[in-house]
């Protein structure tokens, strides 16, 4: 990588109108590097070329398009370990887990470099005798992706691995906290046989570069991960233009643990949810509904779990939950504490900023004990290393619970009753349940979106993605009377 990241510009790396600074939140004192801000004009430039390039790739051979996103996906998974300390180093989550989102990023290349093949339409015969019908799919256009810090690399991969499968170009504005593993994978994708200027990478505030990419008329569709707020006001400016969109956005998810629940199962399963990738995941478990029943020795244990956890330096070996992504995250995260607290929750463990021997932006894993889910500490998303216990009387006031929510991406339930398990994942109102497992944690060849406030328009990953980045188009043919 350069010494100072550049933005991909219809084709060409170029600087910007000047810079902003990346620093590793396990250690402050590594500045990962500087990286360009792209200019207004810039992004006009490369929305310009866009368009043409699109029609090239659209013409491309099916074998030469696969061809594209399998490259892209083995140099990802055959570089996974350098991309991944690469990735831990500046967002800060645990090394394995840097790696392995490396790895998951490249299979959705390879997927989608197969779906390239099964690109297959329909037909039909008309109600009108002589006439046959053709439906095919074809590309959607030029594709804005803006993409989160969270997961820089897995969550743009599978947007842009899609898009470019089903034939679009593609303008990626990647979040300015993790901006170098954003040019890696620029870099990865720019190399390969594609038009120039087909992949454009323009770093940015949202305030402006991706204000201006989103109100763009030169822009057929918006892929979008990221807050509640940010994507309303996306819509907003998309619908002037009736711009496509799809948007994964806030969640509180919940598991249930419920009486007959295997309680180291129970334990493990909400350890992970609620603190895997320092509780950053719009999939993390935020709300730990259990049956009073199970309630005492079931937070027992956790509280107790939770406080072996090893907080440390991403890069560290035997690290377990990372640093906060940034000292702005990190106040807003305690600022949460204190509104627990506030409201009169029961801190039983963690939820405090820790020193350790690199100045980072470290916090202990909490956990909120007699709360009720009215509490605003349930009711939002705190995208931190938080979790709130909910006490409740059988299954019936779990489900109520779960439900209760204006967010609906995903849900669990821990329990030995398959009549129980069965009548959650058809009556929970989320759009991924899981049994006996974290809430988070996705395959990418199914579909991933949610309800409510969590998700506007068509699923993304999987054969699903196809609604979003393709339009339909239905062909009527007459061969005419026969010779």
């Amino acid at each position: 990588m350069s010494e100072l990241g550049l933005n991909l510009i219809a084709g060409e790396w170029m600087a910007g109108e000047g810079a902003v600074e990346n620093r590793n939140p396990s250690d402050v004192s590594d500045l990962v590097g500087m990286f360009a801000q792209a200019s207004g004009d810039q992004l006009s430039t490369t929305l310009d070329r866009a368009r043409a390039a699109q029609a090239e790739w659209a013409a491309y051979g099916l074998e030469r398009k696969q061809a594209v996103l399998m490259a892209i996906g083995n140099e990802l998974i055959a570089r996974a370990k350098e991309l991944g300390t690469l990735l831990s180093r500046e967002e800060g989550k645990p090394l394995a887990e840097g790696q392995g989102e490396i790895a998951r990023a490249g299979q959705f290349f390879t997927y989608y470099a197969a779906e390239c093949l099964r690109q297959i339409g329909e037909n039909a015969d008309s109600v009108r005798p002589g006439i046959e019908i053709d439906v095919r799919r074809e590309p959607v256009g030029v594709v804005a992706v803006i993409s989160p810090w969270n997961f820089p690399t897995a969550t743009a991969s599978w947007k842009i691995a899609p898009a470019l499968c089903y034939g679009n170009a593609v303008v990626w504005k990647p979040a300015n906290v993790t901006p170098a593993s954003a040019v890696a994978l620029a870099e990865i994708i720019a190399r390969q046989d594609i038009p120039k200027g087909l992949f454009s990478l323009v770093m940015g505030s949202g305030r402006s570069i991706g204000q201006r990419l989103v109100e763009s008329p030169l822009v057929n569709a918006i892929s979008f991960t990221g807050s509640v707020p940010v994507g309303k006001g996306i819509a907003t400016a998309a619908i002037a233009n009736l711009t496509k969109v799809q948007m994964e956005m806030g969640s509180k998810n919940a598991l249930a643990v419920m009486d007959d629940a295997d309680l180291d199962i129970a334990v493990a399963v909400a350890l992970g949810g609620a603190f895997g990738g320092t509780g950053q995941k719009c999939t993390a478990s935020s709300r730990l509904i259990v049956h009073e029943k199970v309630h005492d020795a079931f937070v027992d244990r956790l509280v107790a779990a939770a406080k072996e956890l090893k907080v440390g330096h991403a890069l560290a070996e035997g690290t377990q939950m990372g640093p906060v992504v940034s000292e702005e995250q990190l106040g807003e995260n305690l600022a949460y504490v204190d509104l627990g607290l506030f409201e009169r929750a029961e801190l039983a463990c963690g939820g405090v900023r820790l020193d350790r021997p690199h100045d980072g932006f470290y916090m202990s894993p909490g956990v909120f004990v007699n709360t009720t889910n009215d509490m605003r500490i349930n009711r939002e998303e705190m995208f931190a290393p938080l979790t709130s216990v909910i006490r409740v009387g059988g299954y019936e006031e779990a489900l109520a619970t779960v439900n209760d929510t204006n967010f609906g991406l995903t849900s669990g339930i821990v329990t030995r009753d398959l009549a129980r398990a069965t009548h959650f994942r058809r009556n929970v109102r989320t759009g991924v349940v899981t049994v006996n497992l974290p809430t988070a944690g996705t395959d990418y060849h199914v579909p991933f979106g949610g309800r409510g406030d969590s998700s506007y328009g068509p699923r993304e990953q999987g054969r699903a993605a196809a609604e979003f980045y393709t339009t339909v188009k239905t062909a009527y043919i007459s061969a005419g009377e026969p010779v």
